[in-house]
């Protein structure tokens, strides 16, 4: 009888012993509470692809700012050159197309890189109305109501633009009575594309001076 239980103990304290040594040769410690290790390591590179060496004919290279991780990061296109006279008539052509771009989902190497948009597909952009100043462009949404990262992109990609002047900011409004402010594409915007909404307090028709 007593050799029966010393073995049925035994049999009770070697898989436990089993466990314990698997367990340590592992590494892992081990617990009775959930843990939640978070997600798997970013590995994306932010790495902005190019579009190859050649242009191809009527096209122009361009940069939008896409999102990678926090921040915003130019990235080149290549796109239909805007059919308009030259001047103050070429601008709201090229915004659109500019605009167009960056509600386009990101193309596969964009996105293997960790490039995305935050860009409304319904989002339109017209151009000055009576009283704004000529380099004014008008959204069919106001400015602020955007989400901070799409503001933030459309803010960089217009404030960049060779076409659009290199102003370094954009002077939007929305499609109501307000006037058009000014949004600068600064560090700290392209760094903390949230800040964009609060990049857009300046006197309005700031553009002018």
């Amino acid at each position: 009888m007593i050799r029966r239980g010393r073995r049925a103990a035994v049999r009770r304290v070697v898989p436990a012993a089993v466990l314990a040594l698997a367990a340590a040769g592992c590494g892992i410690r081990g617990t009775s509470v959930p843990v939640d290790a978070g997600g798997a390591p970013s590995r994306v590179s932010c790495h902005a692809p190019g579009t190859g060496a050649v242009t191809a004919a009527g096209a122009e290279r361009v940069a939008v700012y896409l999102v990678c991780g926090s921040a915003l990061v130019p990235v080149e296109r290549q796109v239909a050159r805007p059919q308009a006279a030259p001047g103050a008539a070429v601008r709201l052509p090229v915004a659109r197309v500019l605009l167009a771009e960056l509600q386009k989902p990101p193309a596969p190497d964009e996105t293997r890189a960790g490039f995305s948009t935050a860009m409304p597909g319904t989002l339109r952009v017209d151009g000055p109305r009576a009283g704004d100043a000529p380099e004014a462009l008008r959204l069919s949404a106001e400015p602020d109501d955007l989400p901070s990262f799409a503001l933030a992109q459309l803010v960089c990609t217009y404030g960049r633009s060779a076409a659009l002047g290199r102003s370094g900011g954009a002077l939007l409004g929305g499609p109501g009575s307000a006037a058009a402010h000014r949004y600068d594409c600064s560090p700290d915007v392209q760094a903390n594309p949230d800040a964009a909404q609060h990049a857009g307090w300046g006197d309005p028709q700031s553009e002018e001076s």
